[in-house]
């Protein structure tokens, strides 16, 4: 054994940079954050336009799906984070939390203590809000939120065709109402991504207890008659804990790592001759994800970001950032959008929009050579499950995820109502003297059977998986409502993977309100300072 620290965190992606900002507050706690991934040096990771080169490679494990048997086999690129700050340091820095009735109803699935008005003083705690200062929103935390630096008028544009038919505006989808079209909060500061690893971890690097190593896999968490004792690293090196293990390695990340030391289904373990630690079957079940469908137009003038693709004009949207923060780089590129309904009974919004400043923005998604949009639509709340697996006991060896896309036929509907909506606002007068003409799915998919078709060639994940680890009161639960791992002393689990149910929205503000509750109730359950 190397040194012994108090909690090891394992996974420094948005709540492991929480849990290590936080936990390290207490200067007699010893913390070690473990990131299997790189520093986040490049310009790129900071700039917000940056997010148009992170699906293709740039701080990603370049994982992919197994094939989608509900989808005529097709196989996903399944970008997952590489790098300190994780996801939040890679993503369109949307900073959205989902509905309140998400989280109320994780309290009548047994998640004692994570009903809404419980998460919500996270929520404001984590904040350094630009704009607000209210029941719902708070200044002075460390993660800037912040309106976009650099909208188009085609967002204007967007907003009227969307209340053509019936969708109002909505200054506000954190607040009262998720309802309606916005543009959205991001995680920004000054016109800079605020990851979690800026945000929480850079102005704390100095602390004398906070020890942050990257480029730092774990192979396997060690155990102990029964509790968590440390990690194994790749290079057979083993690091103790003294108080606890906390698993923070994403949705997919964390079931892997978990399976690779014998904790998950026996029976898969056993097939690939890994000794079995305990069996929890539940381990890697229950994998939620938001389908990704779009509509892509082409405009009949520059209203896009798209010309800045170019040498040219790339290097001039350059100088203007750095003379003004203002311009294509100051865009995360899909920083309006909203949530309206695909079914009208639902409880709440069950579709959300992205609208994006341009095409081919994401990895595998068509590009216009004359300019264009993107319309995104997602359905929220799926009622497809998949799994995350092992393919060979060799940490190596990308895992198996099958996110079981369109496994129900509901989700089938669902997602093709939206994206006919998306079709509908497009269609718009405010939006016409703006578009030249839609080009994906176009007017030859009319039946339901051709938007299935078309779905299954162009689609991409959102991005939001979760579940995989599930958190509840139940005795087949992977975690309690306090992140412990059922069964094993000293571990928890602290990332999306402990989602009961996805929420219906993107994630990744759920992740770092999580670190922040999970670090208070370690404090708590350790007798440590605050």
């Amino acid at each position: 054994m190397t040194k012994t620290f108090d909690f090891i965190i394992v996974g420094g992606g948005s709540a492991g940079c929480v849990l290590a900002a936080r936990l390290s507050e207490d200067p007699a706690a010893e913390v070690l954050l473990l990131e299997a991934g790189g520093h986040d040096r490049h310009p790129l990771y900071h700039f917000p336009a940056g997010f148009a080169k992170m699906t293709r490679g740039i701080g990603s494990w370049g994982w992919e799906t197994v094939a989608q048997r509900h989808m005529k086999g097709r196989v996903f690129n399944y970008t997952q984070a590489r790098v300190i700050g994780g996801g939040s340091t890679i993503n369109a820095q949307i900073y959205t939390r989902g509905n309140p009735q998400d989280y109320d109803e994780w309290l009548q699935m047994g998640c004692v203590g994570w009903g809404y008005e419980d998460v919500l003083p996270y929520f404001r705690k984590a904040e350094d809000n630009d704009t607000w200062e209210n029941r719902f929103h708070g200044k002075g935390g460390p993660l800037g939120i912040s309106r976009p630096a650099a909208p188009l008028p085609i967002c204007e544009a967007y907003f009227e065709a969307a209340a053509a038919l019936g969708i109002p505006r909505n200054e506000d989808v954190n607040a009262e109402k998720q309802d309606g079209v916005a543009y959205y909060q991001l995680t920004q500061r000054n016109a800079r991504r605020s990851s979690a690893a800026m945000a929480y971890l850079a102005p704390n690097r100095r602390r004398r207890n906070l020890t942050v190593r990257t480029g730092a896999q774990v192979r396997r968490l060690l155990i102990d008659k029964g509790r968590a004792s440390g990690v194994e690293m790749m290079d057979g090196t083993r690091i103790s804990a003294g108080q606890e293990v906390l698993l923070s390695s994403g949705a997919i990340g964390s079931p892997r790592l978990l399976q690779l030391s014998g904790i998950g289904p026996a029976d898969h373990l056993r097939a690939l001759g890994i000794d079995v630690a305990i069996d929890q079957p539940q381990v890697g079940e229950n994998l939620q994800d938001h389908l990704d469908l779009y509509c892509i137009c082409e405009l009949s003038g520059p209203y896009s970001y798209d010309r800045y693709a170019r040498p040219w004009f790339a290097a001039l949207a350059g100088v203007q950032y750095l003379l003004t923060r203002k311009g294509p780089v100051a865009s995360s590129l899909f920083e309006t959008g909203g949530f309206w309904y695909a079914d009208p009974d639902a409880r709440s919004p069950d579709l959300q929009f992205h609208l994006g400043l341009g095409t081919g923005i994401e990895k595998g998604v068509a590009a216009m050579p004359q300019g264009g949009i993107t319309l995104n639509s997602c359905y929220l709340r799926p009622g497809s499950r998949g799994t995350v697996r092992l393919a060979s006991a060799d940490p190596a060896a990308p895992p198996l995820i099958d996110p079981g896309y369109l496994g129900e036929p509901r989700d089938r509907e669902m997602s093709i109502r939206g994206l006919k909506l998306t079709q509908e606002i497009l269609a718009q007068e405010p939006l016409r003297r703006f578009i030249l003409a839609e080009r994906l799915p176009g007017p030859q998919v009319r039946s339901d059977q051709d938007y299935f078709d078309y779905i299954c060639r162009h689609s991409k994940t959102s991005h939001h998986c979760a579940g995989t680890c599930r958190m509840g009161s139940d005795d087949a639960a992977v975690v309690d409502p306090r992140l412990r791992f059922n069964g094993i002393e000293a571990l928890r689990i602290v990332d999306n993977s402990i989602l009961p149910s996805v929420i219906s929205s993107n994630t990744n503000a759920v992740a770092i309100m999580i670190g922040e509750k999970a670090a208070d109730m370690i404090r708590a359950d350790n007798g440590m300072t605050t």
